[in-house]
């Protein structure tokens, strides 16, 4: 075998066994997650928490944020049906989870759809959230600060257009952001990871974004030191739901329900066999390569590389993708 070829199964292994750890962490922590979101996600977001092992909690009153928010474990904020009378309680939810200690992720639906819906959520990505998880127009509107071409919820951008974007937000913000596609996008503003699973079908069903945020928010619940990790592996387990959950369904009304299933039925086995993530290099520094590799062709040399678990493995289609867009 390739010393690549053998650094990447290497790799891939490592992922695959972090995600299957962080979610039998969950399933036996339990983790309290408490959900701020809109009214068409609820049930789905709700059952995703519950069938993976964690514990939802739909509170969304600001009466109730002093009380109950100090003791959850995660919070998330979907600004889906925003309204200006919810956002005072997603305001206070950040405030206290923050001063609790607690992470908080965003998914900030339709960023770029209006002014009040910007304002609200650069806002709120300004009350320094953990993880923000959106589409790629999302997270180019707020990258951006501004108001931009959309399709109501849905993205006008593929995630590959929104990595520059994403990489900025990280940056600005201090958050994780991950960007939802073909493939998901997930970075810290410097090191950047792809991962591959899912199926289209799953676009077709409401509210599976909103879902994979909350699950999301249950895998920093239970690693919040390594939250790029764990955003990473919430986005794999759950495409792998889908994966398997597809295998069985004959349209999305029975893929929503044999998604739920799947993840609930979700074993090692599974996981190992299915996961599917890479890295995204932008530039390569010699010194940094493991042993006996080298530099991609199509990947300029430069200050920083975006590398983990110490590989520096990029696919081919990848390396294709960054030859194309220079």
């Amino acid at each position: 075998m390739e010393p690549s070829n053998l650094n990447e199964e290497q790799d891939q292994n490592s992922w695959a066994l972090n995600a299957w750890t962080l979610l039998s962490k969950l399933r036996d922590q339990s983790p309290l997650i408490q959900c701020i979101t809109n009214f068409v996600s609820m049930d789905l977001m709700a059952n995703t928490l519950l069938s993976a092992g964690a514990s939802p909690a739909m509170i969304h009153s600001i009466e109730e944020i002093q009380d109950f928010t100090p003791h959850i474990h995660a919070l998330c904020i979907n600004v889906g049906t925003l309204s200006p009378a919810w956002l005072p309680a997603m305001r206070e939810a950040a405030l206290v989870a923050n001063k609790a200690g607690k992470p908080w992720i965003l998914d900030p639906v339709a960023a770029g759809a209006s002014r009040f819906r910007l304002k609200a959520c650069l806002e709120l990505v300004g009350l320094n959230p953990s993880v923000i998880r959106g589409n790629g127009s999302e997270i180019i509107a707020l990258s951006k600060a501004s108001l931009g071409a959309t399709k109501g919820v849905d993205s006008s951008h593929e995630s590959m257009d929104a990595m520059e974007a994403a990489k900025s937000l990280a940056q600005s913000s201090g958050a994780i952001v991950a960007v939802s596609g073909a493939v998901d996008i997930i970075t810290d503003g410097h090191r950047v990871v792809g991962a591959h699973n899912g199926v289209s079908m799953m676009q077709k069903i409401t509210a599976t974004g909103c879902a994979v945020t909350a699950l999301i928010a249950a895998f920093i619940a239970v690693d919040p030191m390594h939250a790029l990790e764990a955003t990473a592996s919430a986005l794999s387990i759950f495409g792998i739901a889908g994966e398997m959950g597809m295998d069985m369904a004959k349209g999305p009304a029975s893929l929503r329900m044999h998604l739920i299933d799947s993840l609930y039925n979700l074993d090692q086995a599974a996981v190992s066999s299915r996961l599917k993530k890479n890295e995204l290099l932008s530039s390569c520094v010699d010194s940094e390569l493991l042993p006996g590799m080298v530099c991609p062709p199509s990947i300029p040399r430069g200050k920083g590389m975006l590398s983990s678990l110490s590989a520096t493995i990029v696919h081919k289609e990848l390396i294709k993708f960054m030859e194309n867009i220079r």
